[in-house]
């Protein structure tokens, strides 16, 4: 398995462990199916993965690297307030987890942005966190 799978199988199972966080929202999705199941009643809700970035950091003879994952948030109950309270779960949620991986050592994990924002459909509330995890490579 290469790192950021791992990263994001990890990040995902952390995510569906906290039962907080899966009162708000309907699931944690790689794939997100349509609308109806995602955005189902009573929640309207559920996190997704969007793009990611990594930056080889190798080093007097340590193999780095630094994965930035987006994790989005999407909510259509009515204004922010559910849309901010799942980005505040979800930092929660990866800044007091002892995070790590399997097959590599997980260094450092940083939460380097968190911003909510009305999507262009003019419905939906959209959060953005980016998640920052600094590996060493085995």
């Amino acid at each position: 398995m290469n790192v950021s799978e791992e990263i994001q199988r990890l990040l995902v199972a952390t995510l569906k462990a906290d039962a907080q966080l899966m009162a708000l929202i309907n699931n944690v999705y790689d794939h997100v199916p349509d609308d109806a199941v995602s955005f189902a009643d009573p929640k309207q809700a559920y996190v997704s993965f969007g793009p990611l970035d990594i930056v080889d950091d190798y080093a007097q003879c340590i193999d780095g690297e630094t994965h930035t994952v987006q994790i989005d948030v999407w909510s259509r109950q009515v204004g922010f307030i559910n849309a901010k309270n799942i980005v505040d779960r979800i930092k929660r949620v990866l800044a007091r987890a002892h995070l790590s991986l399997t097959s590599n050592a997980l260094l450092e994990t940083n939460i380097t942005l968190a911003r909510i924002f009305r999507d262009p459909d003019g419905v939906t509330s959209h959060g953005v966190l980016t998640v920052e995890l600094m590996v060493e490579v085995a």
